[in-house]
């Protein structure tokens, strides 16, 4: 039987999805009973859980991390529901996908760092309303961000994932053909909303539930934005992880561990207690079906779910334009609304300093995102000579590094590759990226890969042209815009990865996330602005240049693009 590396591909990216979770979580699983020679641990013992229980704060700390993951998910996912089921064709939710579409590409840290600015004390919205309308002339005396109940960083979360979440859902409504089903049911009586609800939204659930589970995963577990708007004393049990990581106390690692394993355990519990939040609002969904409620005056409702999505959008807007005003701000002092003078010292002063941890962010996300498109491409192409299609198991394996939680195993896959002498090497770090590029990337070209017409490669086949022939001058020209679109995808989520860089890298390789979130820690708003801003940046040039290349690619192509397929 002779061996075809081609075939292999799909193999290969399953390892790759499976190997370094399952790795890392045996490399956290083993310090937490004591094991881990390295650094004298040669016997299983449960002092490091012992040591992890009597933490102080630590009820208080997996309270946040349940709260952040929960409540932020269902906040997203009741807003997506509001907008789809009430504003679904209308002009507003046109407005609201062009203007969401943009904002899926910021990372979470630039999204949360203008959150910050905006929402503090003397933030830019206490600005525009005082002293006109509040009489202050001084900051007020609020503790926000940092609350100690994380409602700015659920806040925060939630603004952040509704343009995931309404963006999955958009690619997911084709699959069950929402409108003949909803005018069914407004036949019978229903109004808009409770009639969407009941026929098309369980549909689409189904369709969206593993891409819930990652947003579940992630905000339940997440590290930078909880340093930029979550509670200090005690922080959300991921922050907790990393400072045990990065003290200069090596026998911290023992503690980390186990909070590292206790973190993976919350998260299961999140992912639990929504399994059963399922359950329960399916039974009662089939109790408000079988009532026979029509709710046909839902006026208030949309209205409702309008007004929140407007602002949810104007918030990510205004943020993001507050980190622009501050990285050219001059003088600036409290309560004006904007500054007395706009100057470039501040960019002129952090240039130098900005090349360094520009380099590794293009070098390392580029890197990333081009083994990435080569395996994808590779997957795809040995499913489609084997005629097979992604199945469900492999949708599970794809998600598998999103959904479990990222300093569940990325601790022990830092000790695995201390202990190999294999941390800090470039290689290393654009694995670690990998492992959260590749899902992305696949999942965005897969469904344009399968759908492209068959007759196409069926022709060339018919002129005598070989397989690989057909991949380089056929499909690949063809679908030049989708795998330019996943590549600024990968290169977008690569962009963002903080956890991955600060412990693979364990903190020589600065990039631009790594350095804005540091930097919140300080008061320097011009500063974090340009670093943020710098963030936000990146993502955007990938976009224009995954836009424009096919622009002039097609240029004297014009059969050749999707429009006219």
């Amino acid at each position: 039987m002779r061996f075809r590396p081609l075939h292999s591909a799909p193999m290969l990216i399953s390892l790759l999805m499976l190997g370094p979770v399952l790795a890392g979580l045996l490399g956290a699983l083993l310090p937490t009973f004591g094991w881990l020679p390295v650094l004298g641990g040669d016997s299983l013992t449960l002092e490091p859980v012992r040591a992890l229980l009597a933490t102080p704060g630590l009820a208080r700390s997996i309270a946040l991390s349940l709260a952040s993951g929960l409540l932020a998910t269902l906040l997203a996912m009741l807003m997506v529901i509001g907008l789809l089921s009430a504003w679904s064709g209308t002009r507003l939710f046109r407005w609201m996908v062009r203007m969401i579409s943009p904002l899926l590409s910021i990372p979470h840290a630039a999204t949360a760092l203008g959150f910050a600015f905006l929402l503090a004390p003397s933030g830019w919205i206490v600005r525009m309303i005082s002293p006109e309308l509040t009489g202050w002339s001084r900051p007020p005396d609020w503790f926000f961000p940092h609350d100690p109940y994380g409602l700015a960083m659920i806040a925060g979360l939630t603004i952040k994932e509704l343009p995931f979440l309404l963006l999955v859902s958009l690619a997911a409504l084709p699959q069950i053909e929402p409108r003949r089903t909803q005018n069914l049911v407004r036949s019978l009586g229903y109004g808009p909303m409770v009639g969407w609800v009941h026929a098309v939204w369980p549909r689409l659930y189904r369709q969206i539930r593993l891409p819930i589970f990652a947003v579940i995963a992630y905000a339940s577990s997440v590290v930078d934005v909880a340093l930029i708007l979550g509670p200090t004393n005690p922080p959300p049990l991921a922050v907790q992880l990393v400072r045990w990581m990065s003290d200069p106390n090596l026998s911290m690692r023992f503690l980390a561990s186990a909070g590292a394993i206790l973190q993976l355990l919350v998260t299961l519990a999140a992912l639990g207690i929504w399994w059963g939040g399922e359950r329960m609002a399916s039974r009662l969904l089939g109790c408000l079906v079988q009532s026979g409620l029509r709710f046909q005056r839902d006026e208030w409702a949309r209205r409702l779910a309008a007004s929140l999505n407007v602002a949810a959008v104007l918030l990510m807007l205004l943020s993001l334009g507050g980190l622009v005003l501050w990285s050219f701000a001059g003088f600036w002092r409290f309560p004006d609304a904007v500054p007395v003078s706009l100057s470039l010292n501040t960019w002129m002063r952090q240039g130098p300093m900005l090349m360094e941890p520009l380099y590794n962010a293009v070098l390392i996300g580029g890197l990333a995102t081009v083994v990435g498109i080569v395996m994808t491409l590779a997957t795809l192409e040995a499913q489609s000579r084997m005629g097979k299609r992604s199945g469900r198991s492999a949708m599970v394996i794809l998600y598998l590094p999103l959904i479990v939680p990222q300093v569940a195993f990325l601790f022990g896959l830092q000790l695995i590759l201390l202990t190999v002498n294999a941390s800090y090497a470039l290689w290393a770090l654009v694995f670690g990226h990998l492992i959260f590029t590749l899902p992305y990337i696949f999942l965005s070209l897969s469904d344009q890969w399968h759908v492209l017409d068959p007759r196409y490669m069926q022709m060339a086949t018919a002129l005598g042209r070989s397989a690989w022939a057909i991949f380089w001058r056929v499909r690949l020209p063809m679908l030049l815009r989708p795998i330019l679109t996943a590549a600024a995808v990968g290169f977008a989520v690569s962009i963002g990865q903080y956890l991955p860089t600060l412990l693979i890298g364990g903190g020589r390789w600065e990039t631009i996330t790594t350095e804005a979130v540091a930097l919140s820690a300080g008061g320097n708003r011009r500063l974090i602005g340009v670093y943020a801003l710098m963030q936000m940046l990146l993502p955007f040039v990938g976009f224009l240049i995954a836009t424009l290349i096919p622009t002039l690619f097609y240029k004297d192509r014009r059969g050749m693009t999707p429009a006219d397929r």
